[in-house]
């Protein structure tokens, strides 16, 4: 006959096992929720693109004068954009997400290069570049050139851009595509972003590309 004290002792390894059963049942829920969310597909704030061949290389002029080549970058992202200094407004926003996205992304963002192509020669020259672009991130680029090559730089990637009259005090405007290219560490276009997305959505989709 099982004394009170053994009733006792099964009653409490009973439940010893129910909590351990439950603790191993709480730990492989925790892992399958952790490993499906390795598994699943990133979702990417900007559109995705899955470009074969690297985007056409083009050759524009740097800070101090100096040559600066789209393949000088291979081995980094590569977030390009076009633009134009005397921007009112699309232009400085577009400037400002890049910058947050370098901040939240901080010592990886040494692998990411913001380029800036004007689309206003005339005036953008490469000091007045060097200048508008440091004041956003000093690892920031900004290239010009001539028309023809500033021409044979944007067409390949869809890029629109059309001068109109502004007003007397802005002179003229130039309306152009606002979204940003990124390219990956092989010069290929991976990625479209549009205008007004976020610094941090930024950030989180260069991130991912840097992994790969």
């Amino acid at each position: 006959m099982a004394t009170i004290s053994e009733g006792v002792e099964k009653k409490g390894g009973s439940r010893r096992l129910i909590l351990l059963a439950l603790a191993a049942l709480a730990a492989g829920l925790l892992l399958g929720w952790v490993v499906l969310g390795w598994l699943r597909p990133y979702t990417y704030h900007g559109l995705e693109v899955h470009a074969n061949t690297p985007v056409t290389n083009f050759t524009l002029t740097g800070p101090g004068g100096q040559p600066v080549s789209l393949v000088d970058f291979r081995g980094q992202i590569v977030a390009l954009y076009f633009g134009y200094t005397f921007c009112p407004d699309v232009c400085p926003a577009t400037m400002s997400e890049l910058k947050k996205a370098m901040a939240e992304l901080g010592k990886q963002g040494e692998d990411v290069q913001v380029i800036m192509v004007s689309l206003d020669p005339e005036r953008d020259t490469p000091e007045k570049l060097a200048e508008y672009m440091a004041y956003f991130h000093p690892s920031f680029i900004g290239l010009t050139g001539s028309e023809d090559e500033i021409i044979a730089a944007s067409v390949p990637l869809g890029i629109f851009y059309e001068r109109h009259e502004g007003t007397a005090s802005s002179g003229y405007l130039v309306d152009h595509t606002a979204t940003v290219m990124v390219l990956d560490r092989n010069g290929r276009l991976r990625l479209v972003i549009p205008f007004d997305t976020a610094g941090e959505d930024i950030a989180a989709d260069l991130r991912h590309l840097l992994r790969e």
